[in-house]
Protein backbone atom coordinates (compact mmCIF):
# COMPACT_ATOMS: atom_id res chain seq x y z
CA UNK A 1 0.00 0.00 0.00
CA UNK A 2 1.64 3.88 -0.72
CA UNK A 3 2.02 6.56 1.60
CA UNK A 4 -0.79 8.56 1.97
CA UNK A 5 -0.99 11.97 0.91
CA UNK A 6 0.17 14.47 3.43
CA UNK A 7 -2.44 17.14 3.47
CA UNK A 8 -1.87 20.51 5.44
CA UNK A 9 -4.76 22.46 6.13
CA UNK A 10 -4.60 26.35 6.92
CA UNK A 11 -8.08 27.71 7.81
CA UNK A 12 -8.51 29.90 10.83
CA UNK A 13 -12.09 29.22 11.88
CA UNK A 14 -11.15 26.38 14.39
CA UNK A 15 -13.92 24.66 13.65
CA UNK A 16 -14.41 24.73 9.88
CA UNK A 17 -10.79 23.13 10.38
CA UNK A 18 -11.60 20.71 12.41
CA UNK A 19 -14.13 19.79 9.70
CA UNK A 20 -12.16 19.74 7.42
CA UNK A 21 -9.26 17.96 9.59
CA UNK A 22 -12.25 14.75 10.48
CA UNK A 23 -13.27 14.90 6.94
CA UNK A 24 -10.28 13.95 5.45
CA UNK A 25 -9.41 11.70 7.86
CA UNK A 26 -12.08 9.10 7.07
CA UNK A 27 -9.79 8.96 4.02
CA UNK A 28 -7.10 5.87 4.47
CA UNK A 29 -5.20 7.95 1.42
CA UNK A 30 -5.02 11.33 3.76
CA UNK A 31 -2.81 12.29 6.44
CA UNK A 32 -3.35 15.62 8.16
CA UNK A 33 -0.34 16.42 8.94
CA UNK A 34 -0.84 19.45 10.64
CA UNK A 35 -2.88 22.70 10.41
CA UNK A 36 -2.54 26.76 10.11
CA UNK A 37 -4.77 29.91 10.82
CA UNK A 38 -2.46 32.63 9.39
CA UNK A 39 -0.22 33.05 6.27
CA UNK A 40 2.63 33.62 8.89
CA UNK A 41 1.56 30.42 10.33
CA UNK A 42 1.65 28.47 6.88
CA UNK A 43 4.57 29.11 5.94
CA UNK A 44 6.29 28.14 8.52
CA UNK A 45 4.80 25.05 8.95
CA UNK A 46 4.58 23.75 5.20
CA UNK A 47 8.68 24.10 5.17
CA UNK A 48 8.48 21.90 8.19
CA UNK A 49 5.70 19.57 7.64
CA UNK A 50 6.62 19.48 4.03
CA UNK A 51 3.15 18.45 2.86
CA UNK A 52 2.12 16.97 0.07
CA UNK A 53 -1.20 19.19 -0.73
CA UNK A 54 -2.19 22.54 1.13
CA UNK A 55 -5.42 23.34 1.24
CA UNK A 56 -5.80 27.31 1.75
CA UNK A 57 -8.32 29.16 2.67
CA UNK A 58 -8.39 32.61 1.03
CA UNK A 59 -9.20 35.36 3.43
CA UNK A 60 -6.79 34.96 6.74
CA UNK A 61 -6.39 36.98 9.56
CA UNK A 62 -2.75 38.13 8.29
CA UNK A 63 -3.38 38.41 4.41
CA UNK A 64 -4.59 36.59 1.50
CA UNK A 65 -4.38 32.53 0.94
CA UNK A 66 -2.66 34.41 -2.18
CA UNK A 67 0.05 35.70 0.02
CA UNK A 68 0.20 32.63 1.96
CA UNK A 69 0.79 30.87 -1.69
CA UNK A 70 3.27 32.45 -2.86
CA UNK A 71 5.31 32.03 0.55
CA UNK A 72 4.63 28.23 0.75
CA UNK A 73 5.50 27.72 -3.15
CA UNK A 74 8.80 29.50 -1.98
CA UNK A 75 9.94 27.09 0.80
CA UNK A 76 7.92 24.02 -1.00
CA UNK A 77 7.61 24.59 -5.09
CA UNK A 78 6.41 20.63 -5.56
CA UNK A 79 3.65 21.48 -2.81
CA UNK A 80 0.30 21.47 -4.25
CA UNK A 81 -2.12 24.49 -3.29
CA UNK A 82 -5.60 23.97 -3.46
CA UNK A 83 -7.61 27.37 -2.86
CA UNK A 84 -10.92 26.48 -0.34
CA UNK A 85 -12.99 29.41 -0.23
CA UNK A 86 -16.47 30.92 0.26
CA UNK A 87 -15.16 33.93 -1.87
CA UNK A 88 -16.07 33.03 -5.53
CA UNK A 89 -15.20 36.44 -6.88
CA UNK A 90 -12.91 36.63 -10.29
CA UNK A 91 -10.52 38.67 -8.46
CA UNK A 92 -9.85 35.97 -5.92
CA UNK A 93 -9.47 33.63 -8.26
CA UNK A 94 -7.75 35.16 -10.25
CA UNK A 95 -4.89 36.29 -7.52
CA UNK A 96 -5.10 32.83 -6.47
CA UNK A 97 -4.23 31.44 -10.12
CA UNK A 98 -1.42 34.26 -10.23
CA UNK A 99 0.18 32.90 -6.84
CA UNK A 100 0.19 29.54 -8.57
CA UNK A 101 -2.38 27.13 -6.96
CA UNK A 102 -4.18 24.04 -8.60
CA UNK A 103 -7.66 24.54 -7.58
CA UNK A 104 -10.08 26.55 -6.81
CA UNK A 105 -12.87 25.25 -4.77
CA UNK A 106 -16.07 26.69 -3.11
CA UNK A 107 -16.40 25.98 0.76
CA UNK A 108 -20.17 24.60 -0.20
CA UNK A 109 -18.61 21.69 -2.67
CA UNK A 110 -19.37 18.69 -0.43
CA UNK A 111 -16.84 17.06 1.65
CA UNK A 112 -16.56 14.02 -1.02
CA UNK A 113 -15.82 16.86 -3.64
CA UNK A 114 -13.04 18.10 -1.55
CA UNK A 115 -11.65 15.27 -1.17
CA UNK A 116 -11.38 14.19 -4.85
CA UNK A 117 -9.52 17.70 -5.21
CA UNK A 118 -6.98 16.97 -3.19
CA UNK A 119 -6.52 13.59 -4.63
CA UNK A 120 -6.34 15.31 -8.19
CA UNK A 121 -3.68 18.32 -7.10
CA UNK A 122 -2.01 15.57 -5.32
CA UNK A 123 -1.50 13.60 -9.40
CA UNK A 124 -0.74 16.93 -10.46
CA UNK A 125 -3.66 17.71 -12.32
CA UNK A 126 -4.67 21.49 -12.24
CA UNK A 127 -8.59 21.64 -11.38
CA UNK A 128 -9.61 24.96 -13.24
CA UNK A 129 -10.82 24.26 -16.47
CA UNK A 130 -9.21 25.91 -19.58
CA UNK A 131 -12.71 27.66 -20.62
CA UNK A 132 -13.41 29.11 -16.68
CA UNK A 133 -9.76 30.42 -16.58
CA UNK A 134 -10.21 32.23 -20.30
CA UNK A 135 -13.67 33.19 -18.99
CA UNK A 136 -11.14 34.85 -16.11
CA UNK A 137 -8.75 36.45 -18.03
CA UNK A 138 -11.27 37.74 -20.38
CA UNK A 139 -13.57 39.52 -17.60
CA UNK A 140 -10.17 41.21 -16.42
CA UNK A 141 -8.96 42.64 -19.71
CA UNK A 142 -12.46 43.88 -20.12
CA UNK A 143 -12.65 45.66 -16.69
CA UNK A 144 -8.80 46.71 -17.78
CA UNK A 145 -10.25 48.20 -20.48
CA UNK A 146 -13.00 50.05 -18.80
CA UNK A 147 -10.93 51.56 -16.46
CA UNK A 148 -9.13 52.87 -19.09
CA UNK A 149 -11.66 54.57 -20.65
CA UNK A 150 -12.93 55.89 -17.75
CA UNK A 151 -10.45 57.69 -16.96
CA UNK A 152 -9.64 58.69 -20.81
CA UNK A 153 -13.12 59.96 -20.42
CA UNK A 154 -12.90 61.89 -17.47
CA UNK A 155 -9.90 63.86 -18.57
CA UNK A 156 -11.45 64.88 -21.65
CA UNK A 157 -14.67 66.27 -19.74
CA UNK A 158 -14.14 70.09 -17.75
CA UNK A 159 -15.14 70.08 -14.33
CA UNK A 160 -18.66 71.71 -15.53
CA UNK A 161 -19.76 69.11 -18.05
CA UNK A 162 -18.96 66.61 -15.47
CA UNK A 163 -21.24 68.66 -13.72
CA UNK A 164 -23.73 68.96 -16.23
CA UNK A 165 -23.66 64.88 -17.17
CA UNK A 166 -23.86 63.61 -13.12
CA UNK A 167 -27.43 65.76 -13.29
CA UNK A 168 -28.39 64.34 -16.99
CA UNK A 169 -27.80 60.98 -15.70
CA UNK A 170 -30.50 62.16 -13.32
CA UNK A 171 -32.90 62.41 -15.44
CA UNK A 172 -32.91 66.48 -15.39
CA UNK A 173 -34.31 68.57 -18.20
CA UNK A 174 -31.82 71.64 -19.58
CA UNK A 175 -34.13 73.87 -17.96
CA UNK A 176 -33.62 72.51 -14.57
CA UNK A 177 -29.67 72.21 -14.77
CA UNK A 178 -29.62 75.75 -15.80
CA UNK A 179 -31.69 76.87 -12.51
CA UNK A 180 -29.35 74.39 -10.88
CA UNK A 181 -25.57 75.52 -12.10
CA UNK A 182 -27.10 79.01 -11.95
CA UNK A 183 -25.99 79.46 -15.73
CA UNK A 184 -28.14 80.41 -19.06
CA UNK A 185 -29.95 77.66 -20.69
CA UNK A 186 -28.08 77.81 -23.57
CA UNK A 187 -24.85 77.13 -21.37
CA UNK A 188 -26.21 74.53 -20.80
CA UNK A 189 -27.11 73.20 -24.49
CA UNK A 190 -23.52 73.82 -25.44
CA UNK A 191 -22.21 71.59 -22.23
CA UNK A 192 -24.87 68.85 -22.89
CA UNK A 193 -23.66 68.88 -26.67
CA UNK A 194 -19.95 68.63 -25.38
CA UNK A 195 -20.67 65.96 -23.44
CA UNK A 196 -22.01 64.01 -26.41
CA UNK A 197 -19.19 64.64 -28.67
CA UNK A 198 -16.87 63.50 -25.77
CA UNK A 199 -18.10 60.55 -25.12
CA UNK A 200 -18.59 59.67 -28.64
CA UNK A 201 -22.54 59.53 -28.51
CA UNK A 202 -25.30 60.61 -30.88
CA UNK A 203 -27.60 61.30 -28.43
CA UNK A 204 -28.37 62.48 -25.36
CA UNK A 205 -29.18 58.76 -23.96
CA UNK A 206 -26.81 57.11 -25.41
CA UNK A 207 -24.22 59.63 -23.60
CA UNK A 208 -25.68 58.61 -20.38
CA UNK A 209 -25.55 54.98 -21.16
CA UNK A 210 -21.55 54.87 -21.83
CA UNK A 211 -21.58 57.29 -18.75
CA UNK A 212 -22.80 54.69 -16.46
CA UNK A 213 -21.09 52.07 -18.21
CA UNK A 214 -17.81 53.33 -17.73
CA UNK A 215 -18.23 54.29 -14.26
CA UNK A 216 -18.56 58.60 -14.65
CA UNK A 217 -21.83 58.82 -13.14
CA UNK A 218 -22.45 58.31 -9.51
CA UNK A 219 -25.25 55.62 -8.75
Amino acid sequence: MSEPTRVMIVEDHPIVAEGLQLALGRHEDFLVVGTAATVADAARLAASLSPAVVLLDYHLPDGSGADAARLIRAAMPHAAIVMLSADASDDAMLASIEAGVSGYVIKSEAAAEIATAVRRAAAGEMLIPPATLAGLLGRQRQRAYKAARRTELAERLTPREAEVLQLMAKGTDNRAIAEQLGITLATVRVHVQNVIEKLGAHSRLEAVVRANDYGLVNS
